[in-house]
């Protein structure tokens, strides 16, 4: 790897890469207009050629990868003629200024397998990297909100302004942590010192899974701040890039819990968490190299530097129209190739209909021969099975597996963890709880296959199954039945059952909006009365 990398630029950031690829042995060459600084470096590192003409770079033969640490309105000349030249590009953020730009840059790099990578510095922080990892594991819970502070007193650019600055580095970390794309994202900002430069800004960006997160940076605070909270419903964190090694991640078991419906804090003491110390400059470098040498796909690729553009891009529509919002969507067709990634960004009017098509997450597989409502989401690491069919407006959460030849009906929710296997239906507007499970053939054995002994289960119109309870195969809940969370469900269910327990046996009556009816089959909200229960002469599910 040694003796193999130019440095094109060399400021403010372009000098700490120009150090870390020295001290690796692997810089052949800086390149700068400025030669006064040439002169320096020249002084500095008197084994390292330096050159002004930019043309010189693309031509040395043994130049495999260019380091381009310019001004951003350079970023997309400079990487289309050096990939034109088969150079291994890694580019300083923004990856470029307009979204077609880096759409052809990636091409470009796909097309004659070169390296494309974006400087996103943080995201090889071992703190952050440490943290992203207690997400992905679910040590969090759920992630409820994320936000960021980048504050400081300057450093004062004039061509670009703070949001363009500072923000990349948060919006790149919240897409890691989220794992999507926002839908909606709202900027606001001041311009103080210059009446078209924004010196403060604090973006909104809420995401289709209900998680939400704020950007807040500034060159005009009276003291550094670099902090990112993550707040999970099992424990909160937060990452504090001004604190010394190891106290950067912290964890705090806080959690709120409920008593007689109020919300009650419950407190715990901070973790400290024993990150080991390495510097993310060097982390980055060293992944560049790897990359060129094994022929890896980088971690912040040019789709990554993609997507962060597009954030930005609409944080920008938004921060010139006065903070009006902006949509987002990230889609994939059902049955589309599982690799690839359908992004759009668009600032839209607040009155205009969002599109009906089906979102699907990237880590999500759909198989062959599946249908796909309009309006229906699927969330991280699901799968469905071929044969399979979900109607419209349907929302199924994550680690959910579908079929194959699984018929779910629209308006329906499904909760994380839930297997719905062949055998089992489900009209519209079910409700299947967190981790509940279906079974579909009564005495199963690993060794011999059964699926001729499939028994099946059809779960109607409006029932909800509660969190943890088993609907063993073979049986029908009927409309609007609601079964306990942890029932063991084994016979027919009425409809509009209330059933607990295990095994379940039937404790009243609800109505279709989920209350429990009174004694005289009336519904304490709706004041409906279903006279017809008991004169119709259903036998109650009891004990």
């Amino acid at each position: 790897m040694a003796n193999n990398i130019a440095v094109v630029g060399s400021g403010y950031w372009g000098q700490n890469l120009i150090r870390n690829y020295h001290s690796l042995g692997c810089l052949r060459l800086i390149c700068d207009t400025n030669e006064t600084v040439l002169h320096r470096f020249q002084e500095q590192y008197p084994d390292v050629p330096t050159c002004m003409a930019y043309s010189q770079v693309c031509s040395i033969g043994d130049i495999k990868g260019v380091v381009i640490a310019t001004p951003a309105e350079t970023h997309y000349n400079l990487a289309r003629e050096a990939l034109l030249a088969g150079k291994h590009i890694y580019v300083e953020k923004p990856l470029v200024l307009e979204v077609d730009q880096g759409e052809e840059l990636i091409r470009l790099a796909e097309e004659q397998g070169l390296v494309l990578m974006v400087g996103h510095l943080l995201q090889f922080h071992p703190a952050f990297e440490y943290l992203n990892s207690l997400v992905a594991s679910g040590e969090l819970g759920r992630i409820n909100y994320i936000y960021s502070h980048r504050l400081n007193l300057g450093k004062i650019r004039r061509e670009e302004n703070i949001l363009w600055s500072f923000a990349p580095h948060d919006i790149s970390m919240i897409l890691r942590l989220s794992g999507e794309m926002p839908e909606k994202v709202q900027a606001t900002g001041g311009n103080y010192l210059h009446q078209r430069i924004a010196d403060v800004t604090t973006t909104h960006l809420s995401f289709p899974s209900g998680l939400k997160a704020h950007i807040f940076v500034s060159w005009l605070h009276p003291f550094k701040e670099q902090k990112l909270v993550v707040v999970g419903d099992k424990k909160m964190a937060v990452f504090d890039d001004t604190l010394p090694w190891p106290e950067k991640l912290r964890l705090y078991p806080h959690q709120i819990h409920w008593e007689s419906n109020i919300p009650v804090p419950a407190k715990a003491e901070a973790e400290v968490v024993d990150v080991k110390e390495a510097e993310p400059l060097k982390l980055e470098c060293l992944h560049f190299l790897d990359c060129i040498a094994n022929a890896r796909q980088p971690m912040t690729d040019g789709a990554e530097g993609l997507r962060v553009l597009k954030v930005l891009k609409a944080s920008q529509r938004s921060l010139d129209a006065e903070g009006q919002r902006a949509e987002s969507r990230v889609q994939r067709p059902a049955g589309s190739d599982q690799r690839s990634k359908v992004n759009s960004l668009n600032l839209i009017n607040s009155d205009r209909q969002p599109t009906t098509n089906p979102y699907i997450h990237e880590t999500t597989v759909i198989d062959d021969d599946c249908s796909i409502g309009n309006g229906t989401r699927i969330w991280h690491f699901s799968h469905v099975l071929s044969g399979s069919s979900i109607g419209e407006n349907c929302n199924i959460g994550q680690n959910v597996v579908i079929g194959p030849d699984v018929s779910i009906g629209p308006r329906c929710k499904i909760q994380n963890n839930v297997s719905i296997y062949k055998g089992v239906a489900l009209e519209q507007g079910v409700f299947c709880g967190p981790s509940m499970v279906f079974t579909n053939i009564l005495n199963p054995r690993a060794e011999i296959s059964k699926l001729d002994q499939i028994k099946p289960t059809l779960v109607k119109q409006g029932a909800t199954l509660g969190a943890n309870c088993t609907i063993v195969c073979g049986v029908t809940i009927g409309k609007y039945a609601l079964i306990g969370a942890g029932a063991l469900v084994t016979k027919d269910i009425p409809d509009q059952a209330l059933v607990v327990g295990n095994p379940a046996r039937q404790i009243g009556w609800v109505c279709e909006c989920g209350e429990r009816m009174d004694d005289n089959h009336r519904c304490p909200v709706c004041g409906i009365t279903i006279k017809s229960l008991r004169d119709s002469g259903i036998e109650e599910f009891r004990d």
